[in-house]
């Protein structure tokens, strides 16, 4: 699943190869990526690590519902015929400001979705791009 927002900061894509431009009929919007990558625990809280990934997925997919400052989010959970080093999920986000990625980070619903994944994670690395 992918949950999708409209957006009003919008700029054009302008491409030049030698002396030639040509503006794309579509637009993009410049936004601030956030993304996570997690390991989880084999269990935890009672749950298997597929258990838990279903229900981080769930949790942090229906934020797009509660936070408006969300204008994209995606969980993946990593493919079982994937190599045994990669993380168990990634978290995909897009946000128009760092302002509104922090809105996000402290929101009471983001905090109560991150507080489970704190308790079955075992690993954890983020960036936050433009």
């Amino acid at each position: 699943m992918f949950a999708d927002k409209p957006n009003g900061s919008e700029s054009q894509i302008l491409i030049t190869v030698g002396k030639r431009s040509v503006a794309c009929g579509k637009n993009i919007n410049k936004m601030i990526k956030h993304i996570v990558f997690w390991n989880l625990a084999d269990t935890a809280e009672g749950k298997s690590k597929a258990e838990n990934a279903l229900i981080i997925k769930a949790d942090l997919e229906n934020l797009i519902h509660e936070i408006p400052q969300i204008k994209k989010i995606e969980v993946g959970i990593n493919h079982p015929d994937a190599p045994a080093g990669n993380y168990d999920l990634a978290l995909y986000s897009e946000f128009e400001t760092m302002d509104d990625l922090d809105i996000y980070q402290k929101h009471p619903a983001h905090q109560q979705a991150a507080s489970y994944v704190k308790q079955v994670v075992t690993a954890r690395v983020c960036v936050d791009y433009e």
